[in-house]
């Protein structure tokens, strides 16, 4: 991993703060409506998150959303329309701070690299920005990460929200791909991302499930074993998957 880097990370991690309580950062001579405006969205917004992480967007209700806010049911509608606009909102808020990071991180491999693509490296600018991001950076941070987890792995409504927020920067991490194996063809690379995509889903959604399975031997919390285990599984899961294809004539045709 090259200095640049880790430079990059170091970067995006000292531009976080510790769980952030608003959709935007408010300007230094903010108008006092403006301030109240952005108080009131970021409490309800929390407020949703921590909701919609534990009970799923279905499992929620505007009325609940104001309770948990403590706010009238009518400051929500003002603001966001109805719960759909609140959970979109939800993703809005944290997209905005996260896909800058991801890009920065992906910008400093490509200038560092000599244009030498290794799927280890690649895997690691994919996925650890995700990691640290989501989990460095308090409770708000881990709520949405068990949101977009869900919802990606939801046949019930949320894929607009997937398309619009992850499938630039999903879409350039599939070009590094193109670029550490030329001669793969593009439906080994689809197929292996939707794989990538699905592992990473169970891993935010933090379920405890491995926590039961293992008995206490691996924990869903351990988020620094499961980046680890992503790179070194699916680093060889591409390998073979490159090879296999070579075997079987089955690479990108020209």
């Amino acid at each position: 991993m090259s200095k640049e880097y880790r430079l990059a990370l170091g970067r995006a991690a000292a531009n976080m703060c510790c769980d952030r309580r608003t959709p935007i950062r408010a300007p230094r001579k903010a108008r006092p409506q403006a301030e109240r405006r952005e108080a009131a969205t970021g409490t309800i917004l929390d407020a949703a998150e921590r909701l919609f992480a534990h009970h799923g967007r279905d499992g929620v209700t505007l009325k609940a959303i104001a309770a948990a806010a403590q706010v009238d049911s009518a400051l929500i509608h003002y603001y966001f329309g109805d719960k759909d606009g609140v959970f979109r909102a939800v993703f809005t808020r944290r997209t905005a701070e996260l896909n800058p990071i991801r890009e920065a991180v992906m910008d400093a491999y490509e200038a560092s690299n000599g244009g030498v693509y290794r799927i280890t490296d690649v895997l690691d600018v994919f996925l650890r920005p995700i990691f640290e991001t989501s989990f460095d950076n308090g409770e708000g941070w881990a709520n949405f990460a068990a949101i977009a987890g869900a919802t990606n792995a939801s046949r019930f409504g949320g894929a607009d929200l997937m398309d619009e927020h992850f499938d630039p920067v999903v879409l350039r991490f599939i070009g590094m791909l193109r670029r550490v194996a030329p001669d793969t063809a593009d439906q080994d690379l689809f197929w292996f991302m939707h794989l990538l995509s699905g592992a990473l889903t169970q891993s935010l959604a933090q379920t405890g499930r491995i926590d039961n399975l293992s008995g206490g031997l691996c924990r869903s919390s351990d988020v620094r074993s499961i980046l680890d285990m992503m790179v070194a599984v699916f680093s060889r899961g591409f390998e073979a998957l490159v090879a296999e294809a070579k075997i079987t004539g089955r690479e990108q045709q020209c």
